[in-house]
């Protein structure tokens, strides 16, 4: 009891130091420092690369090439600290970055497109406005759609492996917005429709009947059959993943936002069900890596599922009725303030440049283990700018 009293009280120390401040303040203080905290991340990213990680004990910064699927969430957190701040530093360093990313609009070998395309030039032609932004999103959306089969009714995730014959992993609906937004936008229509088909066939197979989801189903090419239901970072293949339920909520909301499908709008209030009334959601908000890990108390959090999660219930919030609304916008609220606290937000320049701190990789791997990450950092102020221009 003393262990979990030493960890616990901290934390609610620390939060009740941001829980007086207005939304209105908490925002604008966490936009400025994310402003400043971003140009000392700049100073450890080489000119082709793109941020991933800081591992505080050895003091090392880990970077990849615009080929990894995290790639486009660091030109798109600067683009919504340029947006708020104005600061035109911030937006040259995104610009540079979008440069180099651009080239991968044509990447066939990923599903992750949307992640990398859509987080960063569909956030920079929303505020830019450049017709060349657009071009790089029609491309990515169509090359997308390259790696739907119709026999599955599925967008295939990663390649034929030792493992898997057809995986597809539940975060890939949130990479169905990319091509819903282009087939809206002067596109190829049969984009939705193979985001709404795939979002259905996931809908299908993904979920329990707890709406909690796998994370991987494998199928068969040929005819579409269920091979397998696994978990890959997850605790087991049975537990429920985080961030992967995170994917789904938010995944189901924006498919609601795009076809005013009442399918996917219930599915995302079930999935939000299962989030809130789980019993091992702890009352800060930040879940632990996953609702089933083992050493519940003293597992690890997820800053990154909370900040996703936060985004979600905010959109979320726009779709239901008056009392849902309170009940989502409350959540979301509690979660943003406790990854505004100390116990979760760096300091000026602490955490190597990134702003949230104890965000969770793949723990089965023992990859990116109570480390920031820049999709923790990018939903964190997504979350803060659809409060903003939503609730204020």
């Amino acid at each position: 009891m003393k262990k979990i009293a030493a960890i616990v009280l901290p934390a609610l120390l620390a939060i009740s130091l941001v829980r007086g401040q207005s939304m209105k303040q908490l925002i604008k203080d966490q936009f400025e420092f994310a402003g400043k905290q971003y140009k000392i991340l700049q100073q450890h990213t080489p000119a082709d690369r793109l941020p991933k990680t800081y591992y505080a004990k050895d003091n090392k910064w880990e970077t990849s090439d615009a080929k990894w699927w995290c790639s486009g969430f660091y030109p798109g957190t600067l683009l919504y600290i340029y947006e708020y701040t104005k600061d035109t530093a911030i937006l040259n360093e995104a610009k540079r970055k979008l440069a180099v990313l651009q080239p991968k609009d044509k990447l066939k070998g990923t599903h992750d497109l949307g992640f990398m395309m859509f987080c960063s030039f569909g956030n920079a032609y929303r505020i830019l406005h450049d017709p060349l932004y657009k071009k790089v999103i029609d491309t990515a959306a169509n090359t997308l759609s390259l790696r739907y089969h119709p026999e599955v009714k599925a967008i295939q995730s990663w390649e034929k492996n030792k493992v898997f014959t057809y995986p597809v992993i539940i975060d890939n609906m949130m990479n169905l917005e990319m091509l819903c937004w282009d087939a809206q936008n002067g596109g190829d229509k049969q984009l939705q429709q193979i985001a709404e088909t795939h979002a259905n066939t996931t809908m299908k197979n993904h979920f329990r009947k707890d709406y909690s989801s796998y994370h991987v189903i494998d199928y068969n090419p040929e005819n579409g059959e269920v091979l397998q239901k696994r978990t890959w970072q997850g605790a087991n293949d049975s537990s429920a993943w985080s961030r992967g339920q995170a994917w789904g909520l938010y995944g189901y909301t924006v498919m609601y936002r795009f076809t005013k499908n009442k399918a996917y709008l219930e599915q995302a209030k079930h999935i939000a069900h299962f989030i809130l009334a789980n019993p091992n959601m702890p009352k800060d908000m930040i879940p632990y890596w996953d609702y089933d890990a083992p050493g519940i108390p003293n597992a690890l959090r997820d800053a990154s599922a909370a900040a996703v999660m936060a985004s979600a219930f905010l959109e979320l919030g726009r779709y239901v009725d008056k009392k849902e609304q309170k009940e989502y916008v409350a959540d979301a609220v509690k979660i943003i303030r406790t990854l505004s606290s100390s116990e979760y937000r760096a300091t000026l320049g602490e955490n190597g440049g990134f702003l949230l701190k104890h965000s969770v990789g793949a723990i089965p791997f023992k990859s990116e283990v109570d480390v920031p990450l820049t999709y923790a950092d990018y939903y964190f102020l997504e979350a803060l700018h659809r409060y903003k221009e939503w609730y204020l």
